[in-house]
């Protein structure tokens, strides 16, 4: 399972890099909005920080739009990858750039039908969100486990990209029903880590260190 980190935080991006936590980034217009900074600036730092994908995101709603503002994001760098809307319009800029060799990340994905369509037009990834859905009562896994299934059946090669990730049992539950990806808040990644039997047990072995008096270096 792919990790991608969900941020336009440039030095979050940087610090799970370094440590070889992450295989790509997502971003979206309110990341970036949240940044405060330019937004072809953000992307190419972003793109020069990791070689893996880079999602960006076009803000159009008109395919032939989204096309022009695709094209200009992947010009940025060889490892965008152009995020499109899950409408009837983003299906069919998602297909005209898939003919081009333009990678696309089709988000806002609530149901397997979406994501049976979006396959069908070729994306490279799709988005489901599943906080979203649960936030509405549903569960964001049983779309997980259908496109996985779905996508299984027919061999689409499109890779479930689990977005709107809010905690460490939905990274967890996402690895084992198979999605691909999983694109992660950098506070989340954090709390994968954290387990309060790790840091009571550290503390007893570094306890009865001290007592020995004795220095490794």
């Amino acid at each position: 399972m792919q990790f991608f980190v969900d941020t336009a935080d440039t030095g979050e991006i940087a610090r799970l890099q370094k440590i070889g936590l992450i295989d790509g980034v997502t971003t979206n217009p309110s990341l970036i909005m949240k940044s405060g900074r330019d937004f072809k600036e953000v992307i190419a730092e972003i793109c020069a920080i990791t070689d893996g994908p880079v999602s960006a995101e076009v803000t159009a709603t008109q395919a032939d739009k989204m096309l022009i503002e695709g094209r200009t994001l992947a010009r940025i760098a060889g490892n965008v990858v152009v995020k499109i809307p899950l409408t009837m319009a983003g299906l069919e800029a998602c297909k005209a750039f898939t003919e081009e060799g333009i990678k696309t990340n089709v988000t806002l994905c609530f149901s397997a039908n979406q994501g049976l369509l979006a396959a069908k037009a070729g994306a490279t990834y799709i988005s489901p969100f599943l906080g979203r859905l649960d936030d509405i009562g549903m569960d964001g896994m049983d779309l997980i486990e259908a496109l996985r299934v779905i996508y299984d059946n027919y061999g689409f090669e499109t890779q479930i990209l689990a977005a709107s990730i809010r905690g460490p049992k939905h990274v967890q539950e996402c690895a084992m029903l198979g999605a691909d990806v999983a694109t992660i808040p950098p506070n989340v990644f954090d709390a994968l880590v954290a387990h309060p039997l790790t840091d009571k047990g550290l503390a007893a072995f570094l306890a009865d260190w001290g007592k020995t008096g004795q220095s490794i270096t």
